[in-house]
């Protein structure tokens, strides 16, 4: 184990004499691959909250029934009790003349007093049916929207599908952009993080061909460039994370009322240390494969 230990902090020293000899290009690679991870991040971190908002709308995703004028109580409560049947219905609130009155009241605050004038109250009954949660979704909301529609004594039926499959529409786009611009810059950095290692290579011929003449294993000689281009891509993985949370921290109040009205009023939120420490792995992971790709190639030359 101890032998495993030394061997493993051998190759360490190694690359970090390695990133030391050329600071230029090892500055350049973990600045390549912090810009690349800071663009694919911020499309990230938009797509969590636009999700984070389908999270907290799926809880409240109901479909309202407006009944007829002229049903009595006990015909509410007997529409009530069918409706409650429904596949996908978990539970059926009635909602009352009076009370549909009073929430409008309450939701448009001092506007309620143009309703004084009102001889009678214009809004109808309505029950409130919320869906159970593997049904929401817009495609639980239709299902269950069709199979109310046309009841006797359902007038008219609302609900957020259309709203869902938009919104749903524009996560996908978004993720989308992401994932396209994600794959662009991700070969952008391997180039550029494997010219790196190359150089590296080049630069260190001599010291090489001596190790492989000593008898030094391929594997032996690789494993410190590996390591290098695993540093760089934790380092720029590293940096993209700091410089997304300055400008989360630095711009979020400027375009605060704009991100609510795309997150719904939501409050913007940033990656949690499991995605940050996702979004570091993906940078050392970018810097290894530049490495893996780069001996490679100077293997085959």
């Amino acid at each position: 184990m101890s032998r495993l230990a030394s061997r493993i902090a051998c190759f360490a020293r190694t690359a970090l004499r390695g990133i030391a000899a050329s600071p230029v290009t090892s500055a350049v690679a973990v600045a390549t691959i912090g810009v690349a991870l800071v663009l694919v991040g911020a499309f990230g971190l938009l797509v969590s909250n636009m999700e984070a908002l389908l999270d907290e709308f799926g809880g409240s995703l109901h479909v309202t029934a407006f009944l007829e004028e002229g049903l009595d109580q006990a015909e509410h409560r007997d529409l009530a009790a069918v409706v409650g049947t429904v596949e996908g219905v978990e539970s059926v609130r009635l909602i009352s003349k009076a009370e549909a009155l009073e929430r409008f009241r309450r939701g448009v605050g001092r506007g309620a007093a143009l309703l004084e004038g009102l001889e009678e109250n214009p809004l109808p009954a309505s029950l409130e049916v919320t869906l159970s949660p593997a049904w929401r979704s817009a495609e639980g909301l239709e299902v269950v929207a069709r199979a109310l529609d046309g009841l006797p004594g359902v007038a008219d039926l609302s609900s957020g599908q259309a709203w869902v499959e938009g919104y749903l529409r524009a996560v996908a786009l978004i993720r989308g952009v992401g994932y396209g611009l994600g794959g662009i810059l991700a070969l952008a950095t391997l180039l550029i993080v494997a010219n790196t290692i190359r150089l590296a290579v080049l630069s260190r011929r001599d010291e090489l061909e001596i190790l492989s003449l000593v008898g030094a294993s391929r594997a032996f000689v690789n494993t410190p460039f590996l390591i290098e281009g695993l540093l760089q891509g934790a380092a720029g993985g590293v940096l993209a994370a700091a410089l997304l949370y300055a400008l989360f921290r630095l711009v979020l109040p400027g375009f605060e009322f704009g991100l609510e009205l795309v997150l719904g009023g939501l409050a913007p939120r940033f990656f949690t240390a499991s995605e940050v420490l996702g979004l570091v792995a993906s940078g050392a992971m970018l810097g290894l494969i530049g490495s893996a790709a780069a001996l490679t190639a100077e293997a085959r030359a």
